[in-house]
């Protein structure tokens, strides 16, 4: 199994800056893909930002504002995320897909999500 703890939401002004932090634990084999996706209040989940293969990806609306990064000898992704606006309000959650030791299969696993709100 994989474990996801995340850390780092909170409330914060329009045009702060806020930093997530995801850590993947338990019996990895190896992790394919890492990143954050977001739910805002009465909307649909969105991919906010992905690392994969050693590529980034972000969602339109965070390019530039948002950087994304890695540390695989922690297996912790961070999420940095500058210039917030209201519309990033959401609960952000962590996804990891890795292949675990005890199956050799390839799972997605979520973090618990931790809310962002954006407001003055």
């Amino acid at each position: 199994q994989v474990q996801l703890v995340e850390s780092g939401g909170g409330l914060v002004q329009p045009g702060g800056s806020l930093r997530l932090s995801c850590a993947a634990s338990g019996s990895i084999f190896s992790i394919y893909a890492i990143g954050y996706y977001r739910l805002p209040p009465g909307k649909q989940r969105e991919l906010v930002a992905g690392i994969a293969s050693g590529t980034t990806n972000y969602a339109d609306s965070v390019k530039g504002r948002f950087t994304i990064s890695r540390d695989n000898a922690k297996n912790t992704v961070y999420l940095q995320m500058n210039s917030l606006k209201p519309e990033d309000t959401a609960v952000y959650y962590c996804n990891v897909e890795a292949v675990t030791i005890a199956t050799m299969k390839r799972g997605s696993y979520w973090g618990q999500g931790t809310q962002v709100t954006v407001s003055s």
